[in-house]
């Protein structure tokens, strides 16, 4: 499939690099316990440990200040980013309700995708009964393609579920 552009080198082929999950919690300003709950779950959901964000900037509208942790991410590479895609495909997506494959308009530009994720439920590994709230989150797949078209092309061979161009 990936013979339609023309790489003279097998090295020229385009590989995913990382899978970055982000979770923003912006109800941690007003309960902390919220991003240590959200640490446990993004380091059971990736089996890899979560880390902390932090705000940059304070904003006094969004009783925000600079330092405070207001985010969850984790970056997955090797053996943990190709597990955590076998699991993502294989058994949270089909979990989404009316699921009808991902949007392929989600691409930046240079090879890179991002998918949000409304609900952290649809992985096997949370328990439903210990969620305090619902949270959504974005998992980013970083590729070496050059173009969003190499990208899509990669992505699909390698099992993402994307919506077909004539179910549009």
């Amino acid at each position: 499939m990936m013979e339609k552009f023309k790489y003279k080198s097998i090295m020229q082929v385009p590989k995913l690099v990382k899978i970055c999950l982000n979770q923003g919690v912006g109800q941690a300003t007003a309960d902390k316990k919220m991003t240590d709950s959200a640490v446990e779950e993004l380091t059971l959901i990736t089996g890899q440990r979560a880390v902390k964000t932090k705000a940059r900037k304070a904003i006094s509208n969004f009783k925000l200040r600079e330092g405070m942790p207001i985010g969850v991410r984790v970056t997955l590479r090797r053996t943990y980013m190709y597990e955590f895609l076998d699991r993502l495909v294989n058994v949270a997506l089909p979990r989404v309700r009316d699921f009808r494959g991902i949007s392929d308009k989600s691409f930046d530009g240079r090879g890179n995708y991002t998918l949000g994720i409304t609900e952290q439920i649809i992985f096997p590994e949370i328990d439903l009964d210990k969620v305090p709230r619902i949270t959504g989150m974005d998992v980013t797949f970083v590729t070496t393609a050059k173009t969003d078209a190499e990208a899509l092309e990669l992505l699909t061979l390698m099992g993402l579920p994307f919506k077909s161009a004539t179910s549009n």
